[in-house]
């Protein structure tokens, strides 16, 4: 049975298109790495920050619209998206935070300090200080090597059926339980990045999509054979998975497990480097071949962004 190393990425709806960049480049730090545009929806951007490189396990991607009407975090969803700061960084980004007057409080589960906050459309995120994954190697507006966001630590999901969603982690995405405390369950993933994911235990009230919520969680298969090994293993447990969708920097397939929590097993290459130079990622709205005679006409809707330097509260 195939094991995961972790989060691949996770993707959440939000509303203001640069008020989103502004936050995740401006104030988190992490790389703008791709621009392109819902395949489904092209009127809308979807848009992918991460580590240098966009790395598996680092990628947080959003679909921006103006106007969209706001969610509520609940059953059904990641709850929480938790990303891993080097040892000793926390003092640093409360510190950051305070800056930009972003509110914050910390918590701590299965012994762990945690930096709970919002983002400007409500999801829930945390920042904590983990040892294990490569350190991140883009800097940015202060944001050195030693404070940069590493990636995921991993995610806090919100089930309808904790028990059942227990067995899809356990079962066909070969996670393992290793704690159990508080009213939370934990389990680790083989890898050492977005490998940690807690788990509520208590049967959550069902959350409404829209802005401020998580859409999917993705989890890592190494290449399009270990994907078709998961596919299948959905597939004997009845979980109904679609068929490979191309997503053009990695292949996806998309299953709903019993708590409700949409998951993706989604390839680790091809990566964000196979239409653009490494050194230039995020710079140019990028375009599937199908929609490139379209560009004019795309460009023309969409609210034109940019990665800037902001000022403290701003």
């Amino acid at each position: 049975m195939p094991r995961t190393s972790g989060i691949h990425h996770i993707t959440s709806f939000v509303q203001d298109p640069q008020g989103n960049v502004d936050f995740y480049a401006g104030v988190l730090g992490l790389r703008l790495v791709k621009k392109t545009i819902n395949f489904d929806a092209p009127q809308v951007y979807h848009f992918y920050f991460g580590n240098e490189t966009g790395s598996p396990g680092t990628i947080m991607t959003f679909f921006p619209q103006e106007g969209a009407r706001r969610g509520s975090i609940g059953g059904g969803q990641v709850g929480i998206t938790v990303f891993a700061v080097p040892s000793g960084a926390l003092e640093f980004w409360k510190s950051r935070l305070e800056q930009f007057g972003i509110a914050y409080e910390e918590t701590t589960r299965f012994g762990e300090v945690y930096v709970r906050f919002h983002d400007p459309s409500g999801l829930l995120l945390e920042l904590t200080e983990r040892k294990s994954g490569e350190d991140s190697r883009w800097t940015f507006d202060g944001i050195g090597v030693k404070e940069a966001i590493k990636g995921f630590a991993g995610a806090v999901l919100f089930s309808m059926k904790p028990q059942r969603t227990s067995e899809v982690l356990q079962g066909p995405l070969g996670l393992q339980q290793v704690e159990e405390s508080g009213g939370w369950v934990r389990y680790q993933a083989a890898g050492d990045r977005g490998q940690i994911i807690d788990m509520n235990r208590n049967e959550m009230e069902w959350g409404r999509g829209g802005a401020g919520t998580v859409h999917h969680i993705a989890w890592r298969a190494a290449d399009d054979a270990q994907q078709e090994q998961f596919r299948r293993e959905a597939e004997e447990q009845r979980l109904h998975p679609t068929p490979v969708v191309d997503r053009q920097y990695f292949n996806a397939v998309y299953f709903r497990e019993p708590g409700g929590i949409l998951f993706e097993i989604a390839t680790d290459p091809p990566g964000f480097a196979k239409d653009e130079p490494e050194e230039t990622l995020g710079e140019r709205l990028m375009l599937p071949e199908w929609y490139e005679p379209h560009r004019q006409e795309i460009e023309r809707g969409l609210t034109p962004v940019e990665v800037r330097v902001l000022k403290g509260g701003a």
